[in-house]
């Protein structure tokens, strides 16, 4: 059972760097960092507002990007490419309309996946290594680079998909003048920060679902500050939260993180073995 070679590893294998950093669980907080991200983009931005209840569903959207993370990340080769057919399918049919144009697109145009692929790959990328996951920068391109597979999964040509953080950095440049924070980032906005809650639990989310969202906002670029017209602490104080809320989520223990649904990584180690444990240290192996 602890021979990779007698199980199949997946996609990435527990040899990659994304094996490592997902994780991790500041991948949270990255996450609604990516949500933030691609809500600049109006085009894109308006294919989920238009095709789903985002404000009474943003929660299950939330948990099934996560989903499908775990399963490319840590699933059996079969059950990545399943994901990834999948998700090809349900975008396949989906269009959403331009109010101002009356023009009909598909939500799977090649311009929004790859929007929707960098600003998460950029998120969890941007938010471990600034809250002290360590990476050097040969193995952050690393990362970039074994995402050309995640991107085929969700029917980009990798040929057309940054492979290192020069090319995404150059990629975020030449899209930046069509970002913008129309209604449907506002309404992104207005529910990350309010997200609807049982009324017993509101207590709950000003304590803590604020906090990280607060959190996951402050850590964007200065662009999407502005965009979003509402200013952050400065870089340094950033950071430092960062650090300290990376500190903190890591000393809780990973076997009690992982129990939490789907088990992914739990899966993967009885599929695997105790070797294939994701962790730092093993990023430079």
């Amino acid at each position: 059972m602890g021979d990779f070679a007698a199980a199949d590893p997946g996609l990435f294998t527990p040899g990659s760097v994304t094996w490592q950093m997902h994780g991790d669980p500041m991948m949270w907080v990255a996450g609604i960092r990516a949500l933030y991200l691609q809500a600049l983009h109006p085009r894109a931005v308006r294919g989920v507002m238009q095709n789903s209840d985002f404000r009474r569903d943003a929660w299950g959207r939330l948990m099934r990007t996560a989903n499908f993370v775990g399963t490319t990340t840590y699933g059996t080769t079969e059950a990545a490419e399943r994901a990834g057919a999948r998700v090809r399918k349900i975008h396949g049919m989906l269009k959403a309309t331009d109010p101002d144009t009356g023009e009909r697109y598909g939500v799977d145009e090649t311009e929004l996946l790859l929007w929707v692929h960098c600003a998460e790959i950029d998120s969890y990328l941007h938010v471990l290594r600034r809250s002290g996951f360590p990476l050097t920068d040969a193995q952050a391109d690393r990362y970039i680079s074994e995402h050309l597979v995640s991107a085929r999964l969700v029917g980009l040509d990798p040929e057309d998909v940054p492979a290192d953080r020069k090319a995404m950095a150059a990629y975020f440049e030449t899209v930046r003048p069509r970002l913008a924070a129309g209604d449907e980032a506002r309404a992104v906005d207005d529910f990350l920060l309010r997200p609807p809650t049982h009324p017993l639990l509101v207590p709950v989310r000003e304590v803590l679902w604020r906090r990280v969202a607060h959190l996951a906002y402050a850590s964007l670029p200065p662009y999407a500050h502005e965009l979003y017209g509402r200013p952050a602490p400065a870089p340094a104080a950033v950071t430092r939260r960062l650090r300290a809320t990376g500190t903190l989520l890591r000393c809780v223990p990973a076997r009690l993180r992982w129990q939490l649904p789907p088990k992914h990584i739990l899966r993967a180690m009885a599929r695997l073995g105790p070797g294939a444990r994701p962790a730092p240290y093993k990023v430079g192996r």
